[in-house]
């Protein structure tokens, strides 16, 4: 017994021993781990803000800034070190930039990423000195078009959570955000839920239509107006007489077409490209054609590499001038050839010809989709002259 209590006696002295002596070498080396960590952050602050100096963390839960932001720091001459998490090819790109007392980029580095090509390394040199109106210039890489363009993103958060930071005020909405709050505005009566109209007639003065889903009227786009017009045509919105009678005459031809479907069966050398045509009253055209893209491959055989061609719908005039333009469906590279799916594209050919169609801009990156949708625009002009009784080009 009094060999056990000794034995228990001797391992309690020494665990007391070794945890004094964990203790007290802890007590040492923890602030020597701290400095270091504390070191390796500031040298990543620095990297981005080579001149800067007494770097303090900001609480950020009592701002309203980008979601993109997780980190931010403040720095003592005035700066803003911001960190991010963005989405580009894929998720997971984690971007850290510095951003001047004026408001100018001081550096950016990629901390992070699950990018494919690399670019993303050594992108964030084109932003040193830029501000937030400069961003959008700095060119995107080609092949590289969702990465380069997070990036921007990331660096206007940057900068606009460092303006926010500072005690100024910035619009953080997205542009899908600034438009849907702007069509609940002109027309309440929408319930915030509205569909871009395909305009298959020629008006005058109106950029764009949005039609209430419910059925309550539509808001009319004029430059930055927003305009509401109920379902009988009145416009509800604080305009000036002339202008809300100009809307209500534009609004009523709108809601008078009618389209006629065309058998075209009946009609010699029409290119298999068409898919459908129909004709309004007026003398009008809707054409629904199918592009040959990337994964077609350029040519009109089947190919299955992406199993679908580029849907698109045109309406034009019977002499030949677009109206209205609109990719309906694609199988293009996701975040490269797919761009045809966006307005910043497509939108291009509104108000074209067969003399000036090509005059576009193509999607970096994605010539063969570019091409093969602009033969589809090219075959769109001579499906028209034929429907009219002229002559096509049946190559």
């Amino acid at each position: 017994m009094k060999k056990y209590v000794k034995s228990t006696l001797v391992l309690v002295c020494i665990c007391a021993t070794i945890s004094l002596m964990l203790a007290a070498t802890n007590a040492i080396t923890a602030p020597i781990i701290e400095k270091n960590q504390n070191a390796a952050a500031n040298a990543a602050l620095l990297e981005v803000m080579p001149d800067g100096k007494d770097f303090e963390e900001i609480d950020i839960t009592s701002f309203t800034l980008p979601a993109t932001v997780t980190e931010a720091y403040k720095e003592a001459g005035g700066g803003h070190v911001i960190k991010l998490a963005t989405t580009g090819y894929s998720s997971g790109l984690v971007i850290m930039c510095g951003v001047n007392a004026d408001g100018t980029v001081s550096g950016t580095v990629c901390l992070a990423s699950g990018e494919t090509l690399g670019h993303e390394k050594t992108y964030g040199e084109n932003f040193t000195g830029k501000n937030v109106s400069e961003v959008e210039a700095v060119d995107t890489i080609s092949g590289a078009t969702k990465t380069t363009a997070a990036y921007r993103g990331a660096v206007k958060d940057a900068i606009n959570a460092a303006t926010i930071l500072g005690g100024g005020s910035v619009d953080i909405r997205s542009d899908e955000e600034i438009l849907a709050d702007n069509l609940a505005a002109a027309l309440p009566a929408g319930e915030g839920k509205f569909t871009k109209q395909f305009i298959t007639e020629v008006i005058e003065g109106i950029d764009a239509v949005y039609r209430a889903e419910n059925g309550k009227g539509a808001v009319c786009v004029i430059g930055e107006q927003f305009i509401g017009v109920d379902a009988s045509g009145v416009v509800v919105s604080d305009v000036d007489a002339g202008l809300a009678d100009q809307i209500s005459a534009q609004m009523e031809i709108l809601n008078a077409s009618v389209e006629t479907e065309l058998d075209l069966s009946a009609y010699t050398g029409l290119h298999t490209s068409l898919v459908s045509a129909a004709k309004t009253a007026t003398g009008n055209y809707v054409l629904d054609m199918k592009g040959a893209g990337y994964g077609i491959n350029g040519g009109d055989e089947y190919h299955p590499a992406s199993g679908e061609y580029i849907y698109i719908r045109v309406s034009m005039t019977k002499d030949g001038k677009i109206i209205d333009c609109l990719t309906v469906s694609q199988a293009e590279t996701d975040n490269i050839g797919s761009a045809c799916a966006d307005e910043a594209f497509y939108g291009q050919f509104v108000g074209k010809t067969e003399a000036d169609y090509d005059a576009i801009d193509g999607i970096s990156g994605a010539t063969i989709t570019t091409n093969g949708y602009k033969k589809a625009i090219l075959r769109a002009f001579e499906s028209v002259k034929i429907l009219e009784g002229g002559a096509g080009n049946e190559e």
